[in-house]
């Protein structure tokens, strides 16, 4: 019951934090831009006046590939840039961001305002950077110990393709487990740095690990619902434009209308998760 309760009253409160999901989509349409604009320029220098596309149209041309090959390395390179700006860039500005959305999402914090919003992501942006950082690192270690090393271990002794598959299968459980775990860690340790009004991230990390473990048998199944539904929704997605192939301008255009919307609705679903783990440990800090 206390579950259910949590989740309706964080998707309760992510509507009422519209204005501040608007913020955050926009923030990331923006840099998702700076990288499109400059590869899309790259990529229109490289074959705009050139006759490579027609050329291709009738089958493989080796001549067509070699002067290819040397527009195609410079493309790399500009996206690579490009894709390491983005998750730099994406690391710092949800670290910003995300302080204003969980103040949005506390009880009692009254109509939106956009000047509070701004005002929170950047009193708790280390703080909240910091969390995000080190669950990053502990995920990446967890990454390594339970799922590359015990596959490496597997796969270079002579074992049937099906024990490895089912090593495999074992291993991504249990790290999906240690990933929803961690989860709860850093929604948690944020939902009680907004609470508070001095930045810790030591201290806030060390509340969510508290709180994920002393309030497991409520907070686990809870995270999992959530990312179910995101599952859900994502296969959705790609049941609904997957087979999708636009041509003309209109569906290109109609193409990005709907990914924009598609990238609402995910962040939607994810202020519904810190609403709901919000409302969670709010409702769990009034019994004890």
């Amino acid at each position: 019951m206390k579950i259910l309760k949590a989740l309706g009253s964080g998707f309760a409160r992510s509507l009422k934090a519209w204005k501040g999901i608007i913020i955050v989509w926009f923030c990331f349409l923006v840099i998702v831009f700076m990288v499109v604009v400059p590869f899309k320029s790259s990529m229109n220098a490289g074959l705009g006046n050139s006759m490579i596309t027609e050329k291709l149209k009738d089958g493989i041309n080796i001549e067509v590939l070699g002067d290819l090959g040397k527009i195609l390395s410079e493309m790399i390179r500009s996206l690579s840039l490009g894709m390491m700006f983005l998750v730099l860039i994406g690391i710092l500005l949800n670290s910003f961001l995300s302080g204003g959305l969980f103040n949005s999402l506390k009880g009692g914090a009254g109509r939106f305002s956009g000047t509070e919003f701004f005002r929170t992501s950047a009193k708790y942006f280390w703080s909240f950077l910091g969390i995000t950082l080190l669950i990053g690192a502990i995920l990446f270690v967890l990454g390594i110990l339970i799922i590359a090393v015990p596959i490496g271990i597997v796969s270079s002794s002579a074992t049937a393709e099906g024990t490895l598959y089912l090593a495999g299968l074992i291993c991504g459980i249990i790290y999906l487990a240690a990933l929803i775990i961690l989860l709860l860690v850093a929604d948690y340790a944020r939902a009680w740095q907004v609470r508070n009004e001095t930045p810790a991230c030591f201290r806030a990390l060390g509340f969510g690990f508290g709180r994920t473990f002393r309030r497991f048998l409520s907070s686990f199944p809870l995270m999992l619902l959530l990312l179910i539904f995101k599952v859900l929704f994502s296969l959705l997605v790609i049941a609904a434009i997957g087979p999708w192939r636009p041509e003309k301008g209109g569906g290109v255009f109609l193409l990005f209308v709907l990914s924009q919307i598609i990238v609402f609705v995910n962040l939607l679903l994810k202020t519904w998760r810190y609403g709901s783990v919000t409302s969670l440990m709010e409702m769990n800090d009034t019994v004890q």
